[in-house]
């Protein structure tokens, strides 16, 4: 390899010179004259892959990381599976995220599975899989690696909180609180410590959680947390602090910092993405009855719950939703009378070229995100390289403006402003074709006033 090169395009990288590190690094890469030791494929394909995820490109970064992974001599595979799992989660693949996180945690020689553990266990809470989450971030918050344990120990209290385990949440979220942290992350801290101090009819420890989040008169209490400081606050007055029974809560406050998919690569050419951040997504525990009882076995009981246990809590509760969800013959009958007297106005209203998504949902996420919804918003009988050949000029913008939409029973029109990095502005003609009750599109092209 070009190590003088190489070494140049590393200096590009380091001064944040992401568009000429990339090109740096590609030349490196294709350099005829250069003779690879093993693993130096990897290397290269690892580092433009850092590149294109600084240039928010991560449709591409798959690739190369893919490319680095199939260099077996490469010292840094787990590395390059976690910021391949990074990049799927920033595409909302979750499923190929958790593959590649396990891949890194399978990787005896990969040094901090922490990160890994962490990414997993937010893209199984995307998924809906909240024990295995649980489990996930329970192994991130164990490894000796981890130089902060803090996020996932907030995210194992979320973990437990969804499963109707408050007891378990408090002893995760006071078992972070030894560790610094943000004067906001900890305001934060003590809301959801105090939702779980409520749920568990500890209303005493509720009252002086809550007040230690508002202490520094930063912070603003959610709806739900409020509800239950109130409800706290009632329950000292009567005497009432040390409630036995658990309580249901409505939500809770959860943590507004999450994994949003923009997790980029270290600086360092031989690290992985930066830690990921921890959930955000509050889970609806008022949709999880039935909490469990908390054995009296102190603070440490999150760290003894095996994978089975919270395997089992998970099934426990999906039991208990589909019990809760059957419909009687009651409410069966309300429904079809419903669905008759709504009928008359739906067919008026599909007619007139109304459906779901609608005609700006799926303008907003075509400009939003081009090549990564293009297999959601482009109608079936549209080819690959027709699609292709519409999307190479077209200009990303989560902000497009729609300018205005001919709305008609099956095809519909949308004329589309969007804003180029430069600062300069293109419309473009979206041309739709109805798909079942929603729809998707047909053609892009670019509109001009003047000749229309």
């Amino acid at each position: 390899m070009n190590n003088e090169l190489f070494e140049w395009a590393y200096g590009q990288y380091q001064q944040k010179d992401y568009q000429g590190a990339l090109l740096s690094f590609t030349d490196c890469l294709q350099d005829p004259a250069a003779y690879f030791e093993p693993g130096e494929i990897g290397l290269l394909y690892h580092q433009i892959g850092n590149c294109l995820v600084k240039l928010k490109n991560p449709t591409e970064a798959i690739h190369a990381y893919t490319q680095a992974t199939a260099d077996v001599d490469y010292a840094a595979l787990g590395t390059v599976q976690c910021n391949l799992g990074m990049a799927y989660a920033s595409l909302r693949d979750y499923d190929n995220a958790v593959r590649c996180f396990q891949a890194a945690i399978d990787d005896l020689d990969y040094t901090t599975p922490y990160k890994a553990y962490s990414g997993m266990g937010n893209a199984l809470m995307k998924l809906g899989k909240t024990a295995e989450a649980g489990v996930a971030f329970r192994e991130a918050a164990l490894d000796e690696s981890n130089p902060d344990p803090t996020k996932a120990l907030l995210n194992l209290g979320v973990c437990f909180m969804a499963l109707n385990r408050p007891a378990d949440a408090v002893a995760s979220y006071e078992s972070a609180l030894q560790f610094d942290m943000e004067p906001a992350t900890r305001n934060k801290l003590f809301a959801s410590l105090g939702q779980a101090y409520s749920a568990c009819g500890q209303m005493a420890y509720a009252v002086d959680a809550f007040e230690n989040a508002l202490a520094d008169r930063t912070y603003v209490l959610s709806d739900s947390a409020a509800v239950d400081y109130q409800r706290a606050i009632a329950a000292v007055a009567q005497g009432a602090s040390d409630a036995t029974q658990i309580l249901p809560i409505a939500d809770m406050s959860g943590l507004d910092m999450g994994v949003d998919g923009n997790v980029y690569p270290d600086d360092e050419y031989d690290y992985d993405a930066q830690d990921p951040f921890y959930y955000d997504e509050p889970y609806d525990v008022e949709n999880h009855p039935g909490y469990i009882e908390a054995d009296e076995q102190g603070e440490d009981i999150f760290f003894n719950a095996s994978d089975a246990e919270l395997e089992q809590w998970s099934k426990d509760m999906a039991k208990k939703d589909r019990k809760r969800r059957n419909v009687g013959l009651k409410i069966l009958i309300f429904i079809i009378v419903l669905i008759i007297a709504v009928c008359a106005g739906a067919v008026y209203a599909y007619t007139q070229g109304y459906g779901y998504p609608t005609q700006q949902m799926v303008v907003e996420q075509l400009f939003a995100d081009p090549y990564g919804s293009k297999e959601e918003v482009f109608a079936e009988g549209v080819s690959s390289d027709d699609i292709d050949s519409m999307l190479t000029p077209l200009v990303q913008d989560a902000n497009a403006s729609i300018d205005g939409v001919n709305m008609s029973m099956s095809e519909s029109t949308a004329f589309v402003t969007a804003t180029t990095p430069e600062g300069g502005e293109v419309t473009y003609k979206v041309s739709m074709v109805r798909d079942m009750v929603g729809w998707k599109v047909s053609n892009v092209e670019p509109y001009f006033v003047s000749q229309n």
